[in-house]
């Protein structure tokens, strides 16, 4: 018997799931809907069928080591660099720059709690989708 699970959300425990959540929406331009900022779980959503959502959870335990599991950010548009310094800007830190002198690598990333992601070269830079 064959199965197809889609994945249905991406969990974070978070301190503060409602300001964990407003990052991750500005960051990925899923959208917040619903929640309040003493709720203690909160779902952002893709407007694309299929793709699963982010949901975060409160929890009391302070985050400790590596995450074992990390997101691959790929803009779809501009170029990865661009898209670092943005991050940067709603609170991302950079904690890896594995970046190349031929304009290949990644930036390795937390967000505001410290969850490690990693920014790749756009689809644009990779040739994927013409540039707008």
């Amino acid at each position: 018997m064959s199965y197809l699970n889609p994945v249905r959300h991406i969990t974070f425990d978070a301190h503060d799931p409602y300001a964990l959540a407003q990052f991750w929406s500005a960051l990925t331009g899923y959208a917040l809907e619903g929640s309040e900022p003493e709720d203690d779980e909160v779902l952002i959503t893709s407007n694309q069928t299929g793709v699963p959502g982010l949901l975060f959870l409160r929890v009391p335990d302070v985050k400790q080591g590596k995450n074992r599991v990390h997101l691959d950010i790929q803009p779809p548009s501009g170029t990865r660099d661009a898209e670092v310094e943005r991050m940067v800007s709603l609170g991302a830190s950079v904690i890896d720059d594995r970046r190349t002198e031929d304009g290949l690598g990644w930036v390795v990333m937390t967000d505001p709690e410290g969850n490690e992601f990693c920014v790749e070269r756009s689809a644009v830079e990779r040739g994927l989708v013409e540039p707008m």
